[in-house]
């Protein structure tokens, strides 16, 4: 009886070894699996302020640094939104770990806790308010009216450099709030020029468009409010992957900064990749390009945080301007 149980007992620990090794082995197996397939979820917007990003996807460049830190392959879900409330949205949610959108809503996700820093400054771009409607011809002209002014949406860049306007004219920042509808970029041009909508708040290539329309005039309040050498758009990204892959981290902000090089040294080429997507003839699309300005520098976003909240865009005001950028990122 003992000979038996003493068998049964080696018998036992044999399996158990048998099995804690298995487990071990697979458990080992899935860590190597999610280390050598990374994955990354990011968002962007329509418009020439969003280049950077575009040459990022079609080159690969992000990719390409990631392989060459680690030498390990990675993927890239690239989903082309129409806000940055959407991006804002899929970052909270766990959905994304990075995305590029106008500074305004960057800040205002940064100061809600959203659960981001901005990244990387990426592009610098005019904008115009253009109108289908002869009477209009300044900000004055819209407030208490009942025309309606297209913008990518409410809280967005455009609507927080209308509010800039109207406080440089004297006027109350919100004073056209209720005269807002959201549209992303394309749809807001068309809607102007069919005469669905009054007026068009909107950035690069559509205000060149717009503005070789005959049957459309520019006020001009709008076009000082931010100018190319003020930061337009922003590339954010998620606390969590900043804290928890370092080397997926950096891969983003070196490939965006080579995306951005890739622009300034090749603007043909880059026309090249982006005329069609854009709607543009090549020669447009050239010249539009090279109106914008290309750089992972910072410039003016702690001072435009400030008015936000001086003026109730958003409740938070930041102390300073590491509160809104992480370590790596340099301007003001």
């Amino acid at each position: 009886m003992m000979k038996k149980m003493k068998k049964l007992l080696v018998l036992c620990a044999a399996a158990m070894v048998v099995f804690t090794g298995c487990g071990e082995k697979k458990e080992e197996s899935a860590s190597n699996k999610s280390v050598e397939n990374a994955t990354l979820n990011i968002a962007y917007q329509y418009g020439l302020g969003h280049v950077p990003a575009v040459i990022a996807k079609e080159k690969g460049f992000i990719e390409e640094a990631y392989k060459d830190a680690t030498g390990k392959e990675l993927t890239i879900n690239w989903n082309q939104m129409s806000s940055g409330a959407d991006i804002n949205t899929g970052i909270a949610s766990g959905s994304l770990q990075a995305g590029f959108m106008g500074a305004g809503p960057a800040i205002s996700g940064v100061t809600k806790d959203v659960g981001y820093k901005i990244f990387t400054n990426i592009t610098n771009q005019e904008h115009c308010l253009m109108t289908n409607d002869e009477s209009i011809t300044s900000l004055g002209d819209l407030i208490g009216s009942e025309h309606q002014i297209a913008l990518v949406n409410i809280g967005s860049i455009q609507h927080i450099i209308l509010a800039k306007a109207l406080y440089n004219a004297g006027y109350d920042p919100h004073a056209l709030d209720s005269n807002l509808v959201a549209m992303a970029h394309p749809d807001g041009m068309s809607a102007l020029e069919s005469g669905s909508v009054a007026c068009h708040l909107t950035s690069s290539p559509y205000i060149y468009m717009e503005r070789a329309n005959k049957d459309l005039h520019e006020i001009q309040e709008i076009t000082e409010a931010l100018t190319v050498d003020n930061t337009f758009n922003v590339g954010v990204a998620s606390e969590e992957l900043y804290n928890n892959n370092k080397e997926l981290y950096q891969a983003l902000c070196d490939g965006v900064q080579a995306a951005i090089d890739y622009i300034n040294n090749n603007m043909e080429e880059v026309a090249k990749l982006t005329y069609e997507l854009d709607g543009n003839s090549l020669e447009d699309e050239l010249e539009y390009l090279q109106k914008g300005r290309y750089t992972a520098e910072t410039s003016g976003i702690f001072e435009l945080a400030v008015f936000m909240a001086d003026n109730d865009f958003i409740d938070k005001k930041p102390e300073s301007y590491s509160d809104l950028v992480f370590d790596n990122v340099t301007g003001d």
